[in-house]
């Protein structure tokens, strides 16, 4: 695996502290981030790059790993059970057990810990070999709200290697879902790594959405805000025609029950659609419009 540079690519040096790393996260995500670079792959790399960068160095626990161990922080835990099992061994070498190449010459901690990654190493001579997970990969998708409307599937390339994906509706801006062993390769005969997947959703809908839930706001006239009325109003699914009550007033809200977004893996549960009416208030009035208002107005009902 090649060693990238997370502190380069966020143009930090490795004293920086957690604000500085969010501070130059948020600036490079929003310089590479493809809504404003569209179909620019090198913006596109690199906005996977800062992501990933970003990923290891805001988390303490991953940083240590990652300052210590550089590109294999990931086996971080694998190398110290290693150097515990290495102690243990070196300790026991007056009884006869010592650490050896294939070809049985013994070697020191620090040639047995290079080992580990390609070596043949094993434990006494008795050809116990050292196995390692395989890396996890990390990658994000960008999708619509409408492309998880429904469940559908999609064929990712990931390493040269075709991953038939199962999408379902629902799914959150931001959610990571694992595709189990379908990261990098096991080391010597180790098991392999997981996918992440991190959705990134792009709401171009009037909809706001709440989990489930979707809220908008519809502008009905003053006449039929004032005498009642039904009125068409726009759904994900298409328009639905409703009755407005007479005397209704500004900011009154409506719940359309089972008119909202897709529950994430209940297959046909639905949120709900929340409406908030805003009445329209007539601007630009004829002279004879006017005059109406004026005699509403003398009617003490104004």
């Amino acid at each position: 695996m090649e060693f990238i540079d997370y502190y380069k690519v966020l143009g930090i040096d490795k004293s920086a502290t957690a604000d500085a790393i969010k501070k130059a996260y948020r600036k490079l995500a929003r310089k590479y981030h493809p809504d404003l670079n569209p179909n620019d792959k090198e913006a596109e790399l690199n906005f996977k790059k800062v992501n990933e960068a970003n990923e290891v160095l805001s988390d303490p626990e991953k940083r240590k790993k990652y300052d210590q161990y550089g590109k294999d922080w990931q086996h971080a835990d694998e190398f110290e059970k290693a150097k515990r099992a290495s102690s243990q061994g070196r300790s026991r070498s007056s009884s006869g057990y010592t650490y050896s190449h294939a070809g049985g010459s013994e070697q020191d901690f620090s040639d047995f810990f290079e080992s580990m990654f390609g070596g043949a190493s094993s434990f006494g001579g008795r050809g116990q070999k050292v196995r390692f997970r395989g890396e996890d990969y990390h990658a994000k998708l960008q999708l619509s709200l409408m492309d998880v409307y429904a469940t559908q599937k999609q064929t990712l390339t990931v390493n040269g290697k075709n991953i038939r994906l199962t999408i379902p509706a629902g799914i959150e801006d931001e959610q990571t879902i694992k595709v189990k062993g379908h990261g990098g390769p096991g080391i010597q005969g180790g098991p392999a790594g997981d996918l992440y997947i991190t959705f990134s959703i792009t709401n171009n809908t009037a909809f706001k959405r709440d989990g489930a839930d979707l809220y908008k706001a519809v502008q009905i006239p003053l006449t039929k805000a004032v005498l009642g009325g039904e009125i068409l109003v726009e759904t994900l699914t298409g328009k639905v025609k409703l009755k407005v009550a007479p005397g209704t007033n500004n900011g009154t809200k409506v719940k359309l029950k089972g008119k909202g977004f897709p529950k994430y893996k209940k297959e046909g549960e639905f949120g709900d659609l929340f409406l908030t009416y805003t009445v329209d208030i007539p601007k630009n009035l004829t002279e004879e419009q006017k005059s109406l208002f004026e005699a509403l107005e003398k009617t003490n009902l104004a």
